[in-house]
């Protein structure tokens, strides 16, 4: 009997775990950056680096975001949503999942 209680406390932990791990996904965030593409990454988040990233991204590259706080890159899982701000400074809304972004919305800084 005792085995059984030890097993379901066992499993219970492994549960409650696992719902703090998942915890954060499907929340939207607001993120502050430069669009660029993964060619340059950090190195193209200026101001001086529309025509570059415009070129890249034209070439294949795949559009990201570096962040202001601390210069990640994150991928744009739905870079269509970011078309007419490539090369600028601005705060997405959206879902970061790892290295990545949902775009749901996005302003000029």
């Amino acid at each position: 009997m005792r085995k059984v209680l030890v097993l379901c406390l066992a499993m219970c932990f492994v549960f409650a775990l696992t719902a703090m791990a998942f915890d954060d996904m499907g929340k939207s965030t607001t993120v502050n950056g430069w669009v660029s593409d993964d060619k340059c990454g950090a190195k193209g988040a200026n101001d001086k680096a529309e025509a570059c990233t415009k070129k890249c991204l034209a070439a294949g590259a795949k559009m990201v975001i570096v962040t202001d706080k601390d210069q990640k890159v994150l991928a744009v899982d739905n870079p269509d949503a970011l078309k007419d701000h490539v090369g600028h400074h601005i705060a997405v809304t959206g879902q970061v999942m790892g290295d990545s972004i949902h775009v749901e919305s996005a302003k000029m800084l």
